[in-house]
């Protein structure tokens, strides 16, 4: 059977504010039981102590609770809930909203459209977070999220969007009490290293990165391994992953469209301008107008690249002890998307380990048709 799936982004006064969602139920435009997926920016650090996601995550969970009849715990099984923290710079703080149905449409088309599947993981161990016991996990998690889009070909994969656990103190103390010590003692540390091997469960999932090619060492440290379509977020509100899959399928008449590109450094909108006019048809230098009017939103990773430079010169994103250096990228990619786009409402994620090439980090570009 085919799928229809819409997409809706509201804005926030604030990271419980869910009354723009509460709207379209009210409306008859959104069903709570139709929604699959929530991504959520929302306006804390970002860092191991962003509360701000979980908050979001608990008001969403009470808000589609009694309205699926099911446990406000129960929600977390059933509806995909990624917050990620942090919308410095000119970022707006917003949720995207994923609905899917069932759809009577002819099963024979030919022509693709946006689709989208979920999936989770099982709770991982302390000492498992960072390596290879969560790369494999999310490696099937992400074919089993394929599968519920429909998407046969890892081709018609145009971005996986993962959130993943990190390390507490209380996590690393229980890891070293059972003489089983973490990846790191590092607890800001640690969220980078989820990140690393989730994406790198991607790559595996869809062939881009041999499985024979990685082992633990080779996480956090070998960036020529990579997925141009993994965009990986760890936080303190969950203790498994949790994956979502979009792509283009012909079992999908959805009146969206998804593309993806990839920015090669922080400053890097060439590929953003050429999906634009090749995927799209779109000319962001003189169809201001019809960018505001199709684009719903773009999902994009941003990272300070390691080697300290940017384009040649000197960055210090790396040397900053007041402000993290994914505090720094996300600001800096946001204005420069925000630049070609005109909207500021976008999903930017900061720390892009495997993700991408060193420095860039994937996006992807949901439109109306």
């Amino acid at each position: 059977m085919n799928q229809t799936v819409d997409v809706f982004k509201i804005s926030c006064a604030g990271p419980a504010d869910l009354s723009a969602a509460q709207a379209l139920m009210q409306s008859g435009a959104l069903r709570a039981q139709d929604i699959v997926a929530v991504m959520g920016k929302t306006e804390g650090n970002g860092c191991v102590n962003d509360f701000t996601r979980d908050y979001a995550t608990r008001a969403w969970c009470e808000l589609l609770a009694p309205r699926l009849g099911i446990d406000v715990a129960a929600v977390h099984e059933r509806v995909a809930l990624v917050m990620s923290g942090g919308t410095e710079g000119v970022l707006s703080p917003h949720f995207t909203i994923f609905a899917r149905r069932a759809s009577t449409a002819d099963n024979t088309n030919t022509e693709k459209r946006l689709a989208v599947g979920v999936a989770f993981t099982r709770d991982f161990l302390p000492e498992e977070i960072g390596r290879l016991a969560q790369l494999n996990a999310t490696e099937k998690a992400v074919t089993r999220a394929m599968a519920d889009a429909g998407i046969d070909d890892a081709r018609d994969v145009h971005f996986v969007q993962i959130k993943c656990s990190l390390l507490t103190a209380q996590k690393i103390a229980d890891a070293l009490q059972r003489s089983a010590p973490p990846v790191t003692h590092d607890t800001y540390e640690s969220m980078g290293a989820s990140r690393a091997a989730s994406a790198l469960g991607v790559a595996v999932a869809l062939g881009e990165v041999d499985a024979t090619q990685v082992s633990d060492a080779d996480i956090r440290h070998d960036w020529s391994l990579y997925s141009a379509v993994a965009s990986t977020s760890a936080g303190i509100e969950l203790d498994n992953n949790v994956v979502i899959v979009m792509g283009m399928s012909t079992r999908a008449d959805s009146d969206y469209l998804i593309a993806h590109g990839v920015m090669r450094d922080a400053v890097d909108v060439s590929d953003l301008r050429r999906c634009l006019r090749e995927d799209f048809g779109i000319d962001p230098d003189t169809q201001a107008d019809v960018l505001r009017q199709r684009v719903v939103n773009i999902l994009s990773k941003a990272e300070a690249s390691p080697d300290g430079k940017v384009r040649g010169a000197r960055h210090t994103m790396l040397n900053d002890s007041d402000i993290n250096a994914t505090r720094h990228a996300r600001a800096a990619v946001g204005a420069a998307l925000a630049s070609v786009l005109g909207d500021t409402a976008l999903y930017v994620s900061g720390g892009a380990e495997h993700q991408g090439p060193p420095g860039g980090g994937p996006f992807a570009l949901i439109l109306r048709a």
